[in-house]
């Protein structure tokens, strides 16, 4: 458990850094309009990744 959970930690912050890596420009525009989002925006932003995480976790273990 302890290994799945830091490979999922380094696949995060691998995925995490490829677009501010390869499009530093577009990111940044792109990280300025989110902070000008209300709470409410920014809470359904997080909603909508909760839920595909979810989804993605279903269908691993459904089809492991």
């Amino acid at each position: 458990m302890k290994g799945s959970l830091i490979v999922a930690l380094g696949l995060m912050l691998l995925l995490e850094g490829i677009f501010p890596f390869l499009f530093p420009r577009q990111w940044r525009e792109t990280f300025n309009r989110i902070t000008r989002f209300s709470d409410g925006q920014i809470r359904f932003l997080g909603l909508i990744a909760l839920s595909c995480g979810i989804l993605v976790l279903g269908f691993v273990e459904l089809f492991s």
